[in-house]
């Protein structure tokens, strides 16, 4: 039997208002905004469309619908290599509608970083190994590597979400080397968080703390998922996980629904 575990962050409108204004930058990566037409705007709309009256519908009530406004790295997203750089290894980078579909389907294994979380610092490649020793794993070609932080367990609107751990450019390109093909992870972002990167930055001038992790992966296509959910669900390996963006045309980005596949 497959049991599947929905690893997707839940999105529904958020009160700005409730933001600390360090975070309200990324308030558009976070919530969307949704126009809710419920059944009785829908009577109206299905009446001017049939020229019916009201009694002519079931209950006086018409179909309900939903109009969205989000960013394309909006909650649980896959990132394309576009989101890095026009050019992936020397090649023009692909957009999300250009992602084959076998390469967001995989075998993939959870690391327990927890130990890092509300930290803000950055996940090494020695966190990397020492996670991997402890579930005496190696990573497979074409694997994806789950990053766990716990993150997606604090409140949405709680500054603690975003002190996360991240990757950083050596870590990234050690996982894309050993053949990881795709990374995730349940905290808001791949890299160290912002406030972090532009505190190094601004310290020291020193370019390579701008966005490094996801710029690293520029050099070889690499999928980046971030605000997963539930990883604490899973097993550390022997499951598969589907990362099904939307099909959107020419973008850098996605939400998409991305659930783990567990034999049982």
């Amino acid at each position: 039997m497959t049991r599947l575990v929905d690893l997707t962050r839940a999105l529904e409108p958020l009160d700005e208002s409730t933001f600390p204004d360090a975070i309200k930058p990324l308030f558009r990566i976070l919530g969307p905004q949704i126009e809710y037409v419920d059944n009785q705007k829908g009577a109206e709309i299905m009446m001017a469309l049939f020229g019916c009256p009201k009694t002519d519908l079931p209950s006086g009530e018409g179909w309900a619908e939903e109009n969205l406004v989000i960013s394309s790295h909006l909650g649980t997203h896959v990132d394309a290599p576009l989101h890095y750089g026009s050019t992936c290894d020397g090649k023009p980078a692909k957009t999300i509608d250009q992602i084959d579909l076998d390469d967001l389907f995989m075998p993939a294994t959870v690391l327990d970083l927890t130990h890092k979380k509300g930290s803000g610092s950055a996940i090494t490649v020695d966190d990397l190994k020492s996670a991997l020793d402890k579930i005496e794993h190696d990573i497979a070609d074409g694997e994806a590597i789950l990053i766990r932080t716990d993150h997606d367990k604090y409140a949405i609107n709680d500054p603690i979400r975003y002190n996360y751990p991240g990757l950083i450019r050596e870590s990234a390109l050690w996982l894309s080397s050993m053949g990881a093909k795709v990374g995730g992870t349940d905290a808001l972002g791949w890299d160290r968080p912002f406030h972090v990167m532009i505190g190094d930055y601004k310290r020291t001038g020193d370019k390579s703390h701008i966005w490094d992790a996801h710029f690293a992966h520029r050099e070889k296509e690499f999928y980046v998922v971030q605000q997963l959910a539930n990883l604490e669900s899973l097993p550390s390996t022997g499951f598969k996980v589907g990362f099904f963006p939307i099909k959107l045309v020419g973008v850098s980005a996605a939400p998409a629904r991305v659930v783990a596949f567990i034999e049982e």
